[in-house]
């Protein structure tokens, strides 16, 4: 049986990922899955299937006694809100910086690791907003928040311990996601609640910043293909990018209210444009691993 470390693992994307697992799990009986969670305010562990082993812990202090040998370490645990991470960087440093380091070294002990696949973010690649390019898997990184900075420095970490050890790895960046049981502090689930309250939206500068977006559970799915049959750095992306203003409006088409726009004081070093070139990723995989887009999401999802 194959053993799984998923840290994060009660989060947003980690639990959908446990989830995917699980059930391949419950069809195949292939893997032992072992959940690592600090159980901050971003975890929910409800949304972990039943019968899962989850161990409570800081994975700055895990240890290979907590998990024992296994196959996969895949690391999604993060310290993720860019706002944040202006108002303090301390957690940032620890959890995605610290936390990764220790999580590398306690990989290098196991004696027939697999794969350490860390989660990492299209924001490690910075603003893009000067030139039309889309982020490629070898461009330079430019982060300009404390977040995506521990975020780039965490991918480092990774690829010198490959480097250095011989550490098999994967790295993904994945775009922006969205899904029923994403924290309400994130820009989907707050707009939407504001609409269905009928409260005024609160939206950074002019509105005009670009996201690309996509739908967690295809996320986790080419994750989960990545994990079993690829290395290195591999972009996640859709190719479904909107304005922060177009999502606004298409939202309130979908559900037929008038909405309200407060804006507010733009934040801090706020990058005006991300977007994966994907290629290598859709020559694999011929671009079926997307099964849904943002608005026909919002179409299913939101109450008129």
């Amino acid at each position: 049986m194959i053993t799984i470390v998923v840290t994060g693992g009660a989060g947003f994307i980690g639990s959908s990922f446990v989830n995917l697992i699980q059930e391949y799990s419950n069809s195949h009986n292939l893997f032992n899955v072992i959940v690592v969670d600090s159980m901050t305010y971003a975890s929910n562990p409800e949304l972990l299937p039943e019968g899962v082993k989850v161990i409570q812990k800081d994975i700055c202090d895990l240890k290979k006694e907590d998990i024992g040998e296994v196959d996969y370490i895949v690391n999604f645990a993060a310290e993720s809100h860019v706002d944040n991470s202006i108002e303090d960087g301390s957690p940032f440093i620890h959890t995605n910086i610290l936390g990764t380091y220790n999580l590398l070294q306690v990989a290098r002990q196991m004696t027939h690791l697999e794969k350490f696949v860390q989660i990492s973010t299209d924001e490690v690649y910075g603003d893009l907003s000067q030139h039309s390019n889309m982020s490629k898997e070898d461009d330079v990184h430019k982060p300009s928040s404390y977040y995506s900075a521990s975020k780039s420095a965490a991918d480092g970490l990774v690829i010198a311990a490959n480097r250095t050890y011989d550490l098999p790895y994967l790295i993904t960046r994945t775009c922006n996601n969205y899904g029923i049981h994403q924290h309400n502090e994130k820009f989907l689930p707050k707009i939407i609640n504001c609409v269905e309250n009928d409260l005024p939206i609160p939206l950074y500068g002019d509105g005009q910043q670009i996201r690309e977006w996509i739908w967690v559970e295809d996320n986790v799915r080419i994750i989960f293909d990545l994990m079993i049959s690829e290395h290195g750095i591999w972009n996640i992306g859709s190719g479904d990018r909107y304005t922060n203003k177009e999502i606004l409006k298409g939202l309130s088409e979908i559900t037929s209210k008038h909405i309200r726009v407060e804006h507010v004081e733009d934040r801090l070093g706020h990058d005006r444009r991300y977007g994966l070139n994907s290629s290598k990723l859709n020559d694999n995989y011929d671009n079926d691993y997307i099964t849904i887009n943002l608005m026909e999401y919002l179409r299913t999802y939101v109450t008129k």
